[in-house]
């Protein structure tokens, strides 16, 4: 920065705003000027004059004594997010997911027959398959699959049963095309998909939809697990709800950026 200042284009009022705005903190949702001031190190004239500026543009509010951000300030943030794509922006929130069920996470879209893999957090090898971005998987034996053709149209759905070839992958793969729909049927009415080592021996997966700003399904984020570390109950009662935040959380960040 001190570079910037010596060629004239830096602007240290702007920086001075944005060292108060980080000057909040769930330590520290509430400030007097002072304590801004003591904060970033500034006179508490200037702070002042920056926290009366924020407050005329709608990023800080006072009760005559003590300044909070306001939910406007969030704004900055999606600016961010609209310039990312899908994997990008999903990244921090399966990061996270990832963090609190220590297993894999991806994300993955629908292009019939197959599912395509976006976005992936690996814990650890757990297939004997190796899944990257780009990487396709067929829609029927996997729980992404399933929550992403649960969301087509009926006749879409019948036209992909009646065209579809479906292997046993494993002997616990559901092949039968009324067996299919009973169970793409129950993950529309559910709002999430489990599968049982129906994809490879060894590997449970439960997925849920990610919206996009119109609510419509547009992706699938699934936590995979080998099955000597959890159960199917174990997946529904453990780790669904943390994979339900994510999803709502990328949703949300989608929503907000209102253009995917």
């Amino acid at each position: 920065m001190p570079g910037d200042a010596s060629t004239g284009t830096f602007l240290q009022g702007l920086e001075r705003g944005l060292a108060v705005i980080r000057a909040f903190s769930t330590e520290a949702p509430s400030l007097t000027l002072s304590e801004v001031a003591r904060a970033v190190g500034i006179t508490p004239a200037t702070a002042r004059r920056i926290l009366l500026t924020l407050e005329e543009l709608g990023y800080v509010r006072s009760d005559n004594r003590r300044f909070s951000l306001t939910p406007r300030v969030l704004a900055l943030g999606w600016a961010y997010l609209s310039s990312l794509d899908l994997g990008e922006l999903a990244g921090p929130f399966m990061e996270e997911l990832s963090a609190k069920t220590r297993e894999s996470c991806s994300i993955a879209t629908l292009d019939l027959p197959d599912i395509v893999y976006v976005a992936r957090v690996p814990t650890s090898r757990i297939m004997t398959v190796a899944l990257g971005v780009g990487a396709r998987l067929p829609a029927y034996p996997t729980s992404m699959g399933r929550v992403l053709l649960s969301a087509l149209p009926d006749e879409d759905l019948t036209a992909y049963l009646e065209t579809l070839q479906a292997d046993p992958l494993t002997d616990r793969t559901i092949t039968a095309p009324d067996d299919l729909r009973a169970s793409i049927t129950q993950a529309r009415a559910d709002g999430y998909a489990l599968v049982d080592q129906e994809l490879e021996l060894g590997l449970r997966s439960i997925a849920a939809p990610i919206h996009n700003s119109r609510g419509r399904i547009i992706a699938a984020l699934n936590v995979s697990a080998h099955a000597s570390r959890s159960t199917s109950t174990s997946l529904c009662e453990e780790v669904l709800p943390h994979l339900r935040q994510a999803a709502t959380q990328i949703t949300t960040a989608l929503t907000h950026r209102g253009n995917f």
